[in-house]
C-alpha cells in the first residue's frame, strides 16, 4: 500500500508539473497572437491613412480617417492587453495612450485643440476595457469634429468615476455646443456607442451645458 501510495504521490506531482507547464504555454501563445493581432491593426491603420491621403473627395477621406481612428483604438487596446497580467488593465493609463493616439491621428493643430483623461486610477477587466476603449474613441473622434470651429479651440475631456459598484464615463468638450438644441444624429457612431452602452448594463445621456 505504502509503494502505491508513493507512486500515486508521484504521478500527482507529475501531472501538477505538466499542468503548470501547459498554463505557461498557453500564456505565452496568448501574448504571441495578442501581439500579432495589434500589428496587423497597425498595418490595416496605415493602409487606411494611405487610401485617405490619395482620395480626392473630402467626405471618403474624412470616412478612411474614421476608420484609422477607430483601428488604431483597438490596437493600442491590444498593445496594453498584451503586456497586462490577468486580464487586468489599469484604465487611466489605456485611456491616456489611447488619447494621444487618437489625437496623433486626428488633431491637425494639438495647440488649438487637446485631449485631456481625469480618469480614477482603477483596473478593470480585458472585457469591459475594450467597451469603454471603443466607447471613448467615438466619442473624442465625434468632439474632435464637430465641437470646435476654425480659430476656436479648446479641450475635450475624458473621466472615469466610481461610486461603489455604479461607475460613470463622461467625454465633454468646451465647444461650440448642439446648435439651437438640435438632436443628436443617429449616425454610426451614435449607433456603436449605444450597443456598447447596452453591452455594458449602462445608459448615454447626452447634455448641452
Amino acid at each position: 500500500l505504502r509503494a502505491n501510495e508513493a507512486k500515486s504521490k508521484a504521478l500527482a506531482r507529475q501531472n501538477d508539473a505538466r499542468h503548470d507547464e501547459l498554463l505557461i504555454e498557453n500564456a505565452a501563445l496568448l501574448m504571441e497572437i495578442r501581439h500579432r493581432v495589434a500589428n496587423s491593426l497597425q498595418i490595416i491603420a496605415s493602409v487606411l491613412m494611405q487610401n485617405a491621403r490619395r482620395t480626392k473627395t473630402e467626405e471618403t477621406r474624412n470616412h478612411l480617417k474614421d476608420a484609422h481612428a477607430r483601428v488604431l483604438s483597438v490596437a493600442e487596446l491590444q498593445q496594453q492587453l498584451a503586456g497586462a497580467t490577468q486580464g487586468a488593465v489599469k484604465l487611466r493609463t489605456y485611456l491616456t495612450k489611447l488619447c494621444d493616439t487618437i489625437g496623433a491621428s486626428m488633431i491637425g493643430n494639438p495647440e488649438e485643440v487637446s485631449l485631456r483623461v481625469v480618469a480614477e486610477d482603477v483596473t478593470v477587466d480585458a472585457g469591459t476595457s475594450i467597451s469603454l476603449g471603443l466607447v471613448v474613441t467615438e466619442l473624442v473622434i465625434n468632439a474632435i469634429k464637430h465641437a470646435f470651429v476654425p480659430g476656436r479651440g479648446g479641450v475635450i475631456t475624458v473621466d472615469y468615476r466610481t461610486d461603489g459598484p455604479w461607475w460613470t464615463l463622461s467625454v465633454g468638450d468646451n465647444g461650440v455646443g448642439m446648435a439651437g438644441g438640435a438632436p443628436v444624429a443617429s449616425g454610426l457612431g451614435t449607433s456603436i456607442v449605444q450597443a456598447l452602452a447596452r453591452q455594458l448594463g449602462a445608459g448615454v445621456e447626452i447634455e448641452d451645458v
